[in-house]
């Protein structure tokens, strides 16, 4: 038994030091949002809301803020749409040529972002789509898509579609009988894969650097600009407050599964 149990023991203790190792540098950040200091400092030499308090006071980073939230929700309504009827598409056809294009929906969770956003930008730049909220929601939804698609292809393998097929038996159409009967039982994975989307819109930059720009710049892009130009504090207030929010997200994403199992 002793034996049996060292391997587990062994194991588990590594799971734990890699969490630690991934998740402490994120927790420190925490208390320097707190800092009384004009430097990014650990441990602060004392704690205040100074930095919150020139976040919210400063029209420029509530402008992008606010840029990144409708960015974010347009990003996780279209994903959602063109994620949740490919899934469906993929999950009912018989097309083994059709099930194998479908990585090419996968391709920006595989390819370097980097290559993403210069090839993104080349394009936007010849149809001028570059520095405009079309063109962010667009570039966003090409990355939230995959998302969508993954999270709703897994509800879907779980689904009878029998209770479908007795529904359009019955007269409905397929549209309706998949709003009425497939969408409800599926909806855990929908919303999941909504809240992905929504969080991958929020924390976007590498794209967002190349294309986004003037009065469509977004959060985390004037982030980047800021760290590069001077250290500012201001910098650890607004991670937290994102980091906050997509952890938020996860637990209700978490919790919406629950509540249907």
């Amino acid at each position: 038994m002793k034996t049996a149990l060292l391997p587990r023991i062994l194991l588990g203790t590594a799971v734990v030091l890699i969490l630690a190792f991934l998740v402490v540098p994120v927790l420190i950040v925490v208390p320097m949002s707190f800092s009384d200091s004009r430097f990014l400092t650990f441990p602060p030499p004392a704690y205040s809301l100074r930095w919150y308090q020139a976040f919210f006071g400063n029209p420029g980073w509530i402008q992008a803020a606010q840029v990144s939230l409708i960015l974010a929700v347009s990003t996780a309504l279209g994903s959602t749409v063109i994620g949740t009827a490919a899934a469906y598409a993929l999950n009912a056809t018989r097309s083994k040529l059709l099930r194998r294009l479908s990585v090419l929906l996968l391709l920006p969770l595989v390819v370097p972002v980097i290559i993403v956003a210069v090839g993104v930008f080349f394009v936007f730049a010849k149809i001028g789509l570059v520095a405009s909220m079309p063109g962010l929601i667009l570039a966003n939804i090409m990355l939230g898509t995959p998302y969508v698609v993954t999270s709703v292809l897994a509800g879907l393998r779980g689904f009878d579609p029998a209770q479908e097929m007795a529904a359009r038996s019955l007269g409905m159409n397929r549209l309706r009988a998949f709003l009425t009967v497939t969408l409800p039982q599926i909806r855990p994975s929908v919303i999941s894969g909504a809240l992905f989307a929504f969080i991958s819109a929020l924390d976007e930059t590498v794209v967002a650097i190349f294309i986004s720009g003037g009065e469509n710049q977004t959060l985390t892009k004037r982030m980047f600009t800021s760290l590069r130009d001077e250290i500012d504090p201001t910098i650890a207030a607004i991670s937290t407050l994102l980091t906050a929010a997509s952890f938020l997200l996860l637990l209700l994403a978490s919790a919406s599964r629950r509540s249907v199992s």
